[in-house]
């Protein structure tokens, strides 16, 4: 189909002409460019070039050819490394390695400052995170600080690192460290002062090398001298918004882009940005000598020949070198796991944190942060995914005056109130992608900076405050609706996303400021919501979500225009049509329907906020006693109630045991409470605390009773010998079971379940948005794996069922 892309960010919109516009220029063109003389890949030349995959191939080409002119320019900055025999004389393990030259991996510096003991003034101290190398099983490394008098020295030590090896120098959270020397405290007023004084150095940790048989970690007092005082040509000396939420490295005098990179670093970063123009004639010359047209239009201009194939291949291997950036930044730690030992990229999470100790990477390795990488990644991306051969096209523009949505269905991905601060934050890789695609897309990298004025994200700080920035993001993004609606197609849906952040589900997720506040402009723009779909979109292991309960979620919001002639209505006939439709509709969530799966617990709130949130976008007004107009926000908080009134009304279908543990856990969660007070909930139950210590759910000593937790239940628990079986414990005895043997030994529990299958499945659903809002995120991660395994763990038992049945068993 042919796509139209608009965005106001220049970052933005150049990734967009990669992904929908110039591939489909060059679909069915075989590479022009030679094959390396090192490469084998003989049945290259028989291959058909479809879809873009010569476009790939010649960015694999050309960005080899740019790495081979680099390391003849640059390369004696990263020097190979010599094992000796004095290397070894301490380290044994490095026997195998004797005589050998290796290729530097990585470079671990620490960043100091002078001890603030004026005995030790003199003294630069390391702050260090983490003194462990690598917690690999059996190959355990780390630095070990060898201090004689009022000096130190690192030496690299191997096998099981000590367990205060794991802290470093940092005493607390944030700049907080101590003096190796006087063991003195430093605090975080002292780093942030020495930092504004441009006073930080630092010093080399190890070194990290590749080795026949993994990582080595080198002692830094017996590498050669590095080259210092190199001649950066350029770099970025842009400042660093005055933003302290995302921005924290200003504090630490790291003001600028480009104070945020080693001198090494803007020397190959520049090199390999003076090489894509370089290339760039060559590429020319290259297609034109095989036969391709060159009608000396530019890819700006539309051109589709010679002209506009090199500038192709270069602007991908422009966005090559932007790409290397996340990983070749001091900011970028070093991950010293079990499983992989590597550079960690810039960007764990959307903002730009303070790294203390950092790894500068081997542009030239075959390993982690190598520059190579970046380009295959790319060439994957052009010829696995972006085969179409349909014209496309990718402009810069602003959401509220645009007009390429004419008559088009609609799918958009706006800025999330105050979640990122996408222009701010894109201006990283702006400034070196404006440096080597300038010539390529003159207006599209005009300026010095992203845009920042018009984004429409709800930032105090550009604002004038809180309040100010809400009015600004609600008026500016109620624009940008009222246009998409006005414009799309008529007769089909648009479709928005909008995804949480952690702060929201605090708030309360579905009836938060920046949800109201969005959904709001959505409503008042001329749209009805007609559903809204939760759609996995974040990686479980990323940096924000890894040990919390952060959501993984983004909405998605299903409008289509809301009629001129809409009727208004009262609070009262809202709250009567949400009371007789949302039911029903939960039921259909919660237990499936023949058109859907259920929805996942950690979704459903938000995907409940749809049928509730689409009977009140339905109206033009809904009025309340005194004649003022409901608002999104009291829209949502009726919309909770009348869900929250679904689940008890559920729970009244429970067993009295299972009533009073869901009651309890309310309460208590599985921590202690007062016997009496157990005692008493019991009895309004109808059951009893020693009933329930018997029936296998609560323990009691001491004055006080507590819910069993789902690992102390009984791992050999048979439903068929227990004569007090309440769902509580079914649902505890199905997640061990899950846990611990997978949707076969569930299942073994489940075909017992029999009646209470419904039941137990509500139940599941309460306790995970009972863990979910007590910010259990363990407890409630498993509640939602239940509710996610439950159709597998039906189909394991129907199955087997139907086979013994076939047998005649």
């Amino acid at each position: 189909m042919e796509a139209w892309a608009s965005d106001l960010n220049p970052v933005a919109v150049l990734i967009n002409k990669a992904m929908i516009e110039i591939p489909p220029k060059f679909a069915g063109l075989p590479p022009v460019g030679l094959l390396p003389e090192s490469d084998n890949r003989t049945s290259l030349d028989v291959k058909q070039w479809k879809g873009a995959a010569g476009l790939a191939e010649d960015v694999r080409r050309y960005g080899h050819w740019m790495r081979e002119e680099a390391f003849k320019r640059i390369g004696h900055l990263y020097p190979l490394v010599e094992i000796t025999p004095e290397m070894m004389a301490k380290r044994p393990d490095l026997k195998g390695y004797l005589g050998q030259k290796l290729t530097v991996i990585a470079w671990l510096w620490a960043r100091t400052v002078k001890s603030p003991d004026p005995r030790y003034a003199h003294v630069d101290v390391p702050l260090v995170s983490s003194f462990v190398l690598s917690k690999k099983e059996g190959k355990g490394t780390w630095v070990e600080p060898v201090i004689k008098s009022d000096s130190y020295r690192f030496e690299v030590r191997v096998g099981k690192p000590p367990k205060d090896a794991e802290t470093g120098t940092k005493t607390a959270r944030g700049a907080n460290f101590r003096c190796l020397v006087s063991g003195s405290t430093i605090g975080s007023d002292y780093v942030k002062q020495e930092g504004v004084a441009k006073r930080i150095g630092e010093t080399l940790l190890a070194v990290v090398c590749e080795g026949d048989r993994g990582r080595v970690y080198l002692t830094p007092d017996l590498i050669p001298a590095l080259v210092q005082d190199l001649n950066v040509v350029w770099r970025p000396e842009s400042s660093l918004p005055d933003d302290p939420r995302n921005f924290w490295t200003i504090n630490y005098g790291l003001s600028t882009w480009g104070d945020l990179f080693t001198s090494r670093q803007l020397v190959a970063l520049n090199t390999f940005c003076d090489l894509v123009a370089e290339v760039r004639s060559t590429i020319q010359t290259d297609a034109v000598a095989v036969g391709m047209v060159d009608d000396g239009l530019g890819l700006d201009v539309g051109g589709t020949g010679a002209t506009a194939y090199a500038e192709a291949v270069c602007f991908f291997l422009g966005l090559a070198i932007g790409k290397q950036t996340d990983n070749a930044s001091s900011l970028c730690g070093w991950h010293n796991g079990a499983a992989h030992q590597k550079i960690r990229a810039t960007f764990g999470r959307q903002a730009i944190p303070m790294v203390w100790d950092y790894a500068e990477g081997n542009f030239f390795s075959d390993s982690t942060g190598n520059i190579r990488r970046q380009w295959n990644l790319i060439a994957e991306v052009i010829e696995n995914a972006l085969g179409n051969t349909v014209p496309s096209f990718a402009l810069q523009g602003d959401a509220q005056s645009q007009s390429i949505s004419t008559n088009k269905v609609i799918s958009t991905d706006p800025p999330y109130y105050d979640n990122i601060g996408y222009a701010d934050l894109s201006d990283f890789f702006y400034v070196w992608l404006r440096r080597s695609l300038r010539d390529i897309y003159p207006q599209i990298c005009a300026t010095l900076a992203t845009p920042k004025a018009e984004e429409l994200v709800a930032t105090p700080y550009r604002h004038g405050g809180k309040e100010q920035a809400e009015a600004f993001f609600l008026n500016g993004m109620t624009l940008a609706m009222t246009n998409l609606a006005q414009k799309g197609h008529p007769g089909h849906l648009t479709t928005i996303y909008y995804a949480f952040k952690q702060s929201e589900s605090d708030e309360g997720s579905t009836s938060s400021t920046g949800w109201a506040t969005f959904l709001g402009a959505v409503i008042h723009s001329g749209f009805q919501i007609t559903g809204t779909w939760p759609l996995r979109t974040e990686l479980g292991n990323r940096m924000i979500g890894s040990g919390t309960n952060a959501l993984a979620s983004s909405i998605v919001l299903v409008c289509r225009r809301r009629s001129s002639e809409a009727p208004s209505c009262t609070r009262a006939d809202f709250q009567r049509e949400l009371s007789d439709v949302l039911p029903a509709k939960l039921q259909d969530m919660v237990f499936g329907s023949g058109e859907s799966e259920p929805i996942h617990p950690a979704d459903l709130a938000q995907a409940a906020i749809g049928p509730g949130i689409g009977i009140y976008s339905q109206y033009a007004r809904i009025l309340k006693q005194d004649g003022e107009a409901l608002s999104v926000k009291e829209a949502l908080e009726m919309i909770n109630t009348e869900i929250g009134r679904f689940f008890n009304e559920g729970a009244s279908d429970l067993d009295r045991d299972s009533r009073f543990c869901l009651t309890w856990y309310q309460s208590h969660a599985y921590e202690p409470g007062q016997y009496g007070e157990a005692q008493v909930l019991a009895q309004a139950k109808g059951s009893s605390v020693d009933g329930l210590v018997n029936a296998g759910v609560l323990v009691s000593s001491a004055g006080k009773a507590r819910l069993l937790r789902t690992d102390e239940y009984p791992a050999d628990w048979d439903p068929t010998r227990d004569n007090r079986t309440p769902v509580w414990e079914f649902v505890h005895q199905l997640v061990r079971a899950l846990r611990e043997g997978g949707v076969a030994k569930a299942g073994e529990l489940f075909k017992h379940l029999g009646g209470k299958s419904r039941s137990a499945r509500q139940l599941a659903y309460q306790l995970y948005t009972l863990a979910e809002q007590g910010g259990r995120a363990d407890e409630a991660r498993a509640w939602n794996e239940l509710i996610g395994a439950w159709e597998d763990i039906e189909t394991v038992v129907h199955s087997k069922r139907a086979s013994q049945e076939s047998l005649g068993i």
